[in-house]
């Protein structure tokens, strides 16, 4: 601020500007404005930040935006994003500074940064490390750089009982046992421990990647990301489907050589690692093996499910299975999609912390909001690289993001109105206008390999029965489901419909249409997953498209809206088309 009469620079009329809020001033003064008409950010005192879509510096500050902010919000002209305390820490823990983040907003920023925003910047980023958890003989102790912030934090309810004796001025005694359950405890409370107490060394195995393999440049330093520094070791690498996740987490087994646990999202996923490790490394089929109910057998490298690790004979019961993550020498657990971690597996990965362990996603979204679990128990965010980058490097393919707007019938409609709201979202999702804007998407595409997605069984199974096309759901049996997946990478069928299934880590390099049909209320996960059902780099470079059909003016439209927030992110804005119904 400048005393009145002196420096009048103030904001020109027209656009976005006039809409930003300027606090008033004391008396006698006024508030001192300089802008930067072509910049595309709006930093805002309340920690959002509104980024024009229409600047030619979007996209430049949308990828720089991704390391230490979240979307909240992507309609058409303007975007919204958040500076989180948890956004700071990911970008603090894969090694970004306050002032990285600092020249980024100001590059960016069409009006001075807040400096209240500023200095929550360099709070909280400056928290990350000052808490540290480091080997103590057979236990742990708790470090810090204040003797005042241990008081603080033996004061804090959750915490107290996890803190144990001093260890000197500047330390406390933690148990090894209540490693991951005290990280979680001070993360919660705003205070993330760097964890530097290492991991056991794990029982060694030879391995090697074979001849024809060569990881990509963003794999090997996705790899090494992870794998680097003081607290390499624990943490999730986010790449788009069709990226190479699977070989990422490969390319860290071999550089440990370590006996390795893998967690899958389901069967498919599990034989899909299967065949890449075997034909990727130099392990063979007595090394690699699958750990089921029936055939409870630990391999050097052993796959299983979190379906079955968290089943149990009742709901008092623990897990049996949990036994596979302490039986054996263990020097990594790979989590793949790790955004699908239940309840149990966090829990039981709370005493995991002396094993490596590594989280392989798409996306870090989660609807539960447990993203801070996440964190604390898999480890920061270690690498993270934009789908469109991949895009332009050819790695996935350029993808084309629609949403079809059906209207309900005059019928439907008097129903939706007077319905519950469960009842009314399953009469949008179950429109029979659906099927006529499908029938004409499939024509359009009678010549592409197509999926139809969805999460609606009783919609599915009448689409599959309207169409004749083959349907594959959690009851259709692991030979039928893998023949019919196989005939369709073989290009024996063009058409085939999927429910939640189809979501993970099928691997259908052809498929280069998806319509979703129906999906679960406003995953924004779920919407990411299913775009990459189709982004896998096609033979001859052509693109990929998605539709996802909803009922127009409904709530069914509202969850779309929201589930594509992620894909925004990214930048896939999506085209609305109407008329099909």
């Amino acid at each position: 601020m400048v005393p009145a009469g002196e420096d009048r620079r103030g904001v020109a009329d027209g656009g976005l500007r006039d809409a930003i809020y300027q606090p008033p001033a004391p008396p006698g003064y006024i508030v001192s404005v300089t802008w930067v008409p072509d910049n595309p950010l709006v930093v805002q005192g309340d920690h959002t930040l509104l980024l024009e879509t229409q600047s030619p510096r979007y996209e430049e500050a949308r990828d720089a935006l991704l390391a230490f902010a979240e979307l909240v919000k992507s309609p058409e002209y303007v975007h919204t994003w958040r500076i989180t305390p948890l956004s700071l820490w990911n970008a603090a823990a894969a090694g970004h500074t306050p002032e990285e983040v600092e020249a980024t907003l100001t590059r960016f920023a069409r009006y001075p940064v807040p400096q209240n925003v500023l200095a929550t910047v360099r709070e909280k980023m400056a928290r990350y490390g000052t808490v540290r958890l480091v080997r103590d003989g057979a236990e742990l102790r708790l470090e810090v750089d204040d003797p005042i912030r241990l008081a603080e934090l033996r004061s804090l309810k959750t915490v107290a009982d996890l803190i144990g004796p001093d260890a000197g001025s500047h330390g406390a005694k933690v148990l090894a046992r209540r490693r991951g359950e005290i990280k979680q405890a001070l993360l919660a409370a705003g205070h993330p421990v760097e964890d530097l107490a290492g991991y056991e060394p794990g029982t060694s195995l030879t391995m090697a990647l074979s001849d024809a393999t060569a990881l990509r440049e963003y794999q090997i330093e996705a790899v090494d990301r992870f794998l680097g520094g003081e607290t390499g070791g624990s943490g999730v690498v986010v790449l788009p489907c069709g990226a190479g996740k699977t070989l990422v987490g490969i390319g860290a087994m071999v550089r440990l050589g370590m006996r390795t646990l893998v967690l899958c999202a389901g069967h498919t996923a599990l034989q899909q690692w299967k065949q890449e490790i075997l034909a990727r490394t130099t392990l063979t089929e007595e090394e690699v093996g699958e750990y089921e109910g029936t055939h409870q057998r630990l391999f050097p490298v052993t796959l299983t499910t979190y379906q079955l690790l968290t089943w149990r004979p009742s709901a008092n019961e623990v897990p049996p299975h949990f036994r596979v993550f302490h039986e054996a020498g263990w020097g990594l657990v790979i989590y793949d999609e790790v955004h699908l971690l239940p309840a149990p597996i966090f829990r039981e990965t709370a005493w995991l912390q002396a094993r490596r362990r590594l989280g392989l996603t798409a996306t870090l979204v989660r609807e539960d909001g447990r993203e801070g679990d996440v964190f604390a128990l898999v480890g920061p965010k270690r690498f993270d690289l934009p789908w469109r980058t991949l895009e332009h490097q050819g790695w996935i393919a350029t993808a084309t993001c629609i949403e079809v707007r059906v209207p309900l019938t005059d019928e439907d409609r008097l129903a939706y109105v007077g319905a519950p709201s469960k009842r009314a979202f399953t009469i949008a999702v179950r429109s029979p206008r659906k099927l006529v804007a499908l029938e004409r998407l499939l024509e359009r595409h009678r010549e592409d390999p197509t999926l139809v997605i969805g999460t609606d069984l009783q919609q599915l199974e009448w689409i599959a029965r309207r169409f004749s096309m083959p349907l594959i759901t959690g009851k259709t049996s692991r030979k039928e489901r893998d023949e019919l997946f196989a005939g369709f990478r073989a290009g024996e069928r063009m058409v085939l419909a999927v429910s939640k299934v189809g979501n993970f880590s099928v691997d259908l390099p052809n498929a280069s249409v998806a319509i979703q049909v129906s999906g679960t209320w406003g995953s924004r996960q779920e919407e990411a997953q299913r775009l990459g059902r189709v982004l896998r780099p096609k033979p001859d470079g052509g693109s990929a498209t998605f539709y996802a059909v909803v009922s127009a003016e409904t709530s069914e439209q509202t969850l779309a809206e929201h589930r594509q927030l992620f894909l925004a992110e990214q930048g896939y804005p999506y085209r609305i088309e109407t008329g099909l119904a």
